[in-house]
């Protein structure tokens, strides 16, 4: 008889079907098999009281670091998984050409939790990133491997989403568009979209944006002055409202350095919200500013993004961005996952990558926590 679980009662948000209200939710053979009240079972079935909770569609990263010892700035993906209720980490650029078979073997292979990459046009991927040691892989232009890079990526199509490339002074030196254009023709010629991770010039944000495309990714949009969204008296430049209306997807990336209060509530008073909201957790964020996706999803709570809108940028759009339409929905047949979480309201405080403090009075935390079909409680 096949194992049945019912998530039973809790605050169901699910903004892939505009769901949101209070029902049962029932997992069969790895899959949603049901969605509203009082569903009932074989007597077989495992039921979890979530009442008081809210149960979302399983949370997507897009933007992590997880190839754990493999590379500096790593960090565990199972801690994530545990801790945070994510079933599904998107690791952007750790593991280039060169050792993205090794990332695959030792990390994506063993792991429980679904984890799916960008593979880093650079054939190193991220080698040099520590406290002491920070060497941007794009600034030498020796490193770059597109014929690799294809190779690679074709051989590896079930976990390989698309194609990443670091471009700014501290990920790329004086190299200008050059990692950007070799990046935009490897993808092209996978068919394959891009993620592109700006910080300071050169190149500038409306040089890399030109060169971007329906369903490539911005991540660290909303990072601080230089390169930033936003104009000095709060506008938003016309060039970034010109990426997104052509279909240019504009993800949070948080990090060490790449997301600012001050350019977020301008850009929210716009009514320009973020598609994506992911953390960019890694070994120099983990422990904060950063930490983890529900933190960084809290600081959108509290800075009065809508609680729906904030799970579908952390569900349904990150879904929509990987073209799995399987995840980040509860529809019936869908990948078997969910995330149960708790909104926490009291004095909390929250910091961005510029030193700025928010006092807030919300938290999302998480309860538990449903991959494939299997509930996990989640670790304080």
């Amino acid at each position: 008889m096949s194992h049945i679980l019912i998530l039973r009662g809790g605050r169901v948000i699910d903004p892939s079907q505009g769901l949101d209200g209070y029902m049962d939710v029932a997992f069969k053979d790895g899959k949603v098999a049901g969605i509203g009240g009082n569903l009932g079972g074989s007597g077989a079935e495992q039921v979890v009281d979530v009442s008081g909770k809210i149960v979302t569609p399983g949370l997507i990263d897009l933007h992590t670091h997880v190839y754990d010892k493999g590379t500096s700035l790593g960090v565990d993906a199972m801690r994530l998984f545990r801790r945070g209720a994510v079933t599904t980490l998107v690791d952007t650029g750790s593991a280039g050409p060169g050792n993205f078979p090794g990332f695959r073997s030792h990390v994506i292979e063993q792991v429980p939790v679904r984890v799916l990459a960008y593979l880093n046009v650079s054939f190193a991927g991220i080698y040099g990133f520590s406290k002491r040691i920070m060497v941007g892989e794009s600034g030498d232009m020796r490193l770059m491997a597109p014929i690799d890079t294809v190779e690679i990526a074709n051989a590896n199509r079930d976990m390989i989403v698309g194609i990443k490339v670091r471009v700014g002074r501290h990920a790329s030196g004086f190299s200008g568009l050059a990692p950007l254009q070799i990046a935009r023709q490897v993808a092209d010629e996978l068919g394959m979209p891009l993620m592109v991770h700006i910080d300071e010039p050169p190149p500038m944000l409306d040089e890399v944006l030109a060169l971007l495309r329906k369903g490539d990714v911005l991540t660290h949009c909303f990072r601080p002055f230089p390169n930033c969204v936003a104009t000095p008296d709060g506008e938003v430049h016309d060039y970034v409202l010109e990426a997104r209306e052509r279909g240019v997807i504009f993800d949070i990336g948080h990090g060490m350095g790449s997301f600012s209060f001050a350019v977020a509530r301008t850009m929210l008073a716009k009514a320009f919200q973020p598609d994506c909201i992911s953390s960019d957790v890694h070994a120099l964020c983990i422990e904060g500013p950063a930490f983890d996706l529900l933190t960084t999803m809290s600081k959108f709570l509290c800075l009065d993004m809508p609680l729906v809108e904030v799970v579908r940028a952390a569900t349904a759009s990150p879904a929509l961005a990987l073209s799995r339409p399987d995840l980040g929905t509860l529809a019936i047949g869908a990948a078997g996952d969910a995330s149960i979480l708790e909104l926490q309201t009291g004095a909390f405080e929250y910091i961005d990558s510029v030193g700025e403090r928010l006092n807030g009075s919300k938290r999302l935390i998480a309860s538990g926590v449903v991959l494939a079909g299997e509930y996990h409680s989640c670790i304080e």
